[in-house]
This record gives structure tokens, sequence and C-alpha cells, in this order.
């Protein structure tokens, strides 16, 4: 058995989808489902058992719990930038990986897990995986940051696989429940179907209007990393998973305004609330994925977001 956690939120439900189309189906799904709405990214899924993320975590230390399963994906988290409770941050995205990381040691399995490229901060320092670069912002990216410095102590005592992914700034289907937190594509998408005007930030940073660049990965190519990793147990430790080119904002709304083929683009002003705690620029380090063997392409923007838009907008 292959357990996600997360599994009903956007990347855990790609990477299910994924599964089930390598014929695995014997799949233990562990989330939250308070939000009953994000059923719907579940629901054409393929799954042995779902459990309560409380009582998974009750069940964690639970004697046999473990004995059944190949291989975990932790991709659960609270993963609102937003979020200032330190405390309930802490005990969701530390604490909890933590466990779960022992037991997985413990029972020789395989623990892939979802780190962040917010751990980069403003970016100031670069986007190497090094403690050089590494300067968390808010609550969630400390609690990232803080649980890759605990995998770092770990790694040298085990020859289990642990692996660690940060994520750039993921886009694509099974997003639609994050509401504020989808990504620009998702935003730029219905902006343009309701308004016909894709709404960017002005300059900031010395960028021009919607020059702001981000390193954008669709989905699919996430998911493909993850399941790799599965496949290649004998690579550990933490690793960048961007497409390692950084595009604008502006190329992101002209390829969805190209897609439409209808649309335009407005400049709005730069929130006060961002200032000094924005990234205007992220660029992915991939290196270290390379020198692993992970030599698949990734979509760009143009590519990524026809594919996207595609099963969006059926």
């Amino acid at each position: 058995m292959i357990v996600v956690t997360g599994g009903a939120g956007f990347i855990g439900s790609n990477l299910i989808q994924a599964l089930n189309r390598r014929g695995e189906n014997n799949i233990l799904l562990v989330d939250n489902l308070t939000d009953g709405r994000k059923m719907q990214n579940i629901a054409d899924l393929n799954i042995a058992d779902y459990i309560d993320k409380t009582q998974f975590i009750e069940k964690i230390d639970s004697p046999g719990f473990f004995n059944s399963i190949q291989a975990v994906f932790h991709q659960g988290a609270c993963s609102a930038t937003t979020e200032w409770d330190g405390q309930y941050v802490m005990m969701n995205n530390y604490d909890y990986s933590k466990r779960l990381l022992h037991r997985c040691i413990q029972s020789n399995i395989p623990f892939i897990y979802a780190s962040s490229a917010s751990v980069y901060g403003t970016g100031k320092q670069g986007f190497r995986v090094d403690r050089s670069c590494e300067r968390p912002i808010n609550m969630y990216a400390y609690s990232k940051f803080q649980f890759d410095q605990y995998v770092r102590q770990i790694l040298p005592e085990t020859t289990n696989p642990v692996v660690g992914l940060r994520y750039f700034n993921v886009y694509g289907p099974r997003e639609q429940h994050k509401g504020a937190m989808g990504s620009t594509v998702f935003h730029f998408n219905r902006q343009i179907i309701e308004q016909k005007k894709a709404k960017l930030f002005e300059g900031c940073d010395g960028f021009a209007n919607g020059e702001q660049l981000r390193d954008f990965v669709y989905v699919d190519d996430v998911v493909d990393v993850n399941v790799w990793f599965m496949d290649h147990p004998g690579q550990r430790g933490i690793y960048n998973v961007g497409t390692g080119k950084a595009e604008t904002f502006n190329a992101v709304a002209q390829a969805v305004i190209a897609w439409h083929k209808q649309g335009s683009i407005e400049y709005i002003t730069f929130p006060e609330r961002l200032q000094g705690a924005y990234q205007s620029y992220t660029q992915a380090d991939i290196s270290g994925l390379r020198q692993a063997g992970y030599d698949k392409d990734f979509l760009d923007v143009k590519q990524g977001v026809g594919r996207y838009l595609e099963s969006l907008n059926p």
C-alpha cells in the first residue's frame, strides 16, 4: 500500500491520479475533509482506503500499522502563508512530519515529502539548496525550513530513502478549492472569462509592470518528480522542483489571453501589505535534481498553460 497524506489536496490528488494510471490503486488517502468541497478532487480517483488526518496521526505508532506500506508521499500541510498561529503551523507541519519520518525510518519505508521554495524568503541570497540561501519570512516557510533542517541532521544516521522536494510555483488541475491561494493561471483564467482583463501588479523591487519573475512549474512535472524518486530509492536528500527558468507574470497572462483569443492586461497598485514580503523573482537551481539522474524536460509556461486551460475550460 502507498500512503498519500494531503491526498485530497492539489498536488496529492494529482499524485494519486498518476499512481492510478500506473495501475496502482492500493492507496491509503490521508486528509482532513472538513472542507468537503475537496472531494471534487478525488471523486474520479481509485483508492483502497481513506483515513482522517487526526486518526492517522493517532495510529502512526500503532504496532503493525505500517507493515504493508511500501512508500509514503507526505504532501499534507497547513499551506496558508497568511497563517500566523505559529503553534498551529508547527504542530501540523513540523511535529507531524517528524513523527511520520521516524516511523518510516523504523520500518524502512521510503519517505518523500513536500518542502517549499518559500524557505528562500525574498530570494536575495539565491535559490540553491544551501543554508546560506534560506531565510523564511512567514510561519509556513519557517515550518518547512525547520523540517528540512531536521532532515539534514537525520540523513547521515540512516540509509532509508528520505527525499524532500522544494516546490516552486506549481499550477494545474485540481486546485480550485484553494481560493485566494490558487495559482495566477487559475485567477487569470477566471478574470479573462468574467471581466476580459487579467489583473497584474504594477512594478516593484525594480521590476517594470508585470515583469516580476517566477519559476512556474506544471503540476504533472511535479508529480513526475515524486514518482521518479519512488522508483529510484537510492537517491536521498533535498531537491528543488522547478523548471530552472523564470518567466514573467506578463508571459503567464499573455498565454492565458492567447488561449482564450481575447482579453487584455490591467495593472493594479502593488499592495502595501506585501511590501517587503513578496518574491519578485524566483528561479530554481535544479542542478541537484539533474545530478540525481532526473533528466526529463519541464513544460514551459506556454505549454503548461495550454494544457491546464484545456482541462479547466472543457
